[in-house]
């Protein structure tokens, strides 16, 4: 039982020397995407004038298509729409699906029920502004020991017209694990198989430069994320990114705007430096918030609690979940959180009614961004088994201070 500073940290010693060679596999995967980033900034000759900014319409803004470009090359997609209009993932998702569905289309997510916040997009939650009020059909296949059900996904689409697919790699608030780029594209080869019209679109969030490729690099017709997560190197201070096949991205771009001037349109207001400088660093900040997670998943299981994934186990995305199994010590993790962060650390979060979701959550997010779950943060749903999910992390020292600080709370440690 650990009752002291002196022996959680005489732990730590010992859990930091166990990690250590998984510690530098991250290190290695950060340099292969730091490559990457830096050849597309270098083909697509980035220069100071791709930082000016544009106002009103946003006309011929060059920093703004330009940045599309790199973000194309770095994803290995044909085409991409990078906006500060897109306040969110989720945002961004909804306009995919807005700009790919029509009346009488079917929407099918083969992971299970997608993220809560789309719940109200989709029309599971009664919402008139819902897909299902514009008279588009939802249907779902659930994963099978954290796989996809490959039969039932096989027999639905030779039964049906199948417009658009939905895979969510991460877990979101659910029990299951987060997907590998080496399901997702074994899933690819099965659809496109048995239906290649069918549009696969796949939630990205959290997942980006975890691995050395993308779903746009293993068939996925296009993919969504936010900048205030992985790809945005917690510098974006907003915005998110649709990337896929040029024409759909046409869809995407008149739907986020208009028809007819799609991606035409769009001032920058002087965030393409940021937006750049966010990219670039990007490789850097992941590689730090899966250290975290690592870090995490290695002490609070060395602690005696349930932790998914398991330290040494391959990842997905840089979610690390700590399953309490009791109200109490998720909220006094969250608390934790909250005060080893930089921000508002003299705050105590409490659970709340979050826009957005069906149950009460507490979230714990000192960031510099609000919202930014690429900075160290925690959060879960107050129902069972009382998961906190922590993610990010801008370097690996402060990460692992402000998990010390959890702990220090959770077990209160004098």
């Amino acid at each position: 039982m650990i009752e002291t500073r002196e022996q959680l940290h005489e732990l730590i010693k010992k859990v930091e020397q166990k990690i250590e060679t998984r510690l530098q596999e991250v290190e290695k995967q950060c340099q292969k995407n730091s490559e990457k980033v830096l050849n597309a900034f270098q083909n697509n000759k980035i220069t100071e004038a791709h930082f000016g900014s544009t106002s009103g319409y946003g006309y011929s803004d060059m920093g703004r298509d330009t940045l599309e470009k790199v973000f194309a090359e770095v994803l290995d997609a044909e085409d991409a729409l990078v906006r500060a209009q897109m306040i969110s993932g989720s945002h961004a998702l909804t306009v995919t699906l807005f700009a790919l569905l029509r009346p009488n289309d079917t929407l099918l997510s083969i992971t299970g029920k997608p993220y809560d916040t789309l719940d109200e997009v989709i029309g599971i939650t009664e919402n008139q502004s819902s897909l299902k009020s514009f008279h588009i059909n939802y249907e779902q296949i659930d994963l099978i020991d954290d796989d996809f059900d490959y039969d039932k996904i096989k027999e639905t689409l030779k039964q049906k017209t199948i417009k658009v697919i939905e895979i969510q790699r991460s877990k979101g608030y659910s029990t299951r694990k987060s997907l590998t780029i080496d399901k997702v594209e074994k899933v690819i080869r099965l659809i496109k198989k048995i239906s290649p019209s069918t549009i696969i679109m796949v939630d990205n969030c959290y997942c980006e430069m975890v691995s050395d490729k993308e779903p746009t690099a293993v068939g996925a017709d296009i993919m969504v994320g936010s900048l205030i997560k992985n790809l945005g190197g917690g510098i974006a201070p907003n915005g998110a990114y649709i990337a896929g096949r040029k024409y759909l991205i046409k869809l995407c771009a008149e739907r986020l705007t208009l028809p007819g001037e799609g991606r035409e349109v769009g001032p920058t207001l002087g965030i393409n430096k940021s937006l750049y400088q966010g990219l670039f660093l990007a490789p850097s900040v992941v590689a730090s918030a899966l250290k975290t997670a690592i870090f995490t998943s290695a002490l609070l299981e060395e602690l005696g609690y349930d932790v998914e994934p398991k330290w040494n186990e391959e990842r997905a995305d840089i979610v690390e979940n700590v399953i309490f199994r009791n109200p109490d010590d998720l909220v006094k993790y969250c608390q934790g959180i909250q005060i080893g962060s930089p921000i508002d650390s003299n705050a105590i979060p409490e659970p709340w009614d979050m826009p957005g979701y069906q149950d009460k959550v507490i979230m714990a997010a000192g960031a510099f961004t609000q919202g930014s779950s690429i900075e160290l943060s925690c959060d879960g749903p107050m129902r069972e088994p009382f998961i906190a999910y922590q993610q990010g992390g801008l370097t690996y020292e402060y990460g692992k201070l402000g998990v010390i600080k959890a702990i220090e709370r959770l077990l209160n440690v004098k």
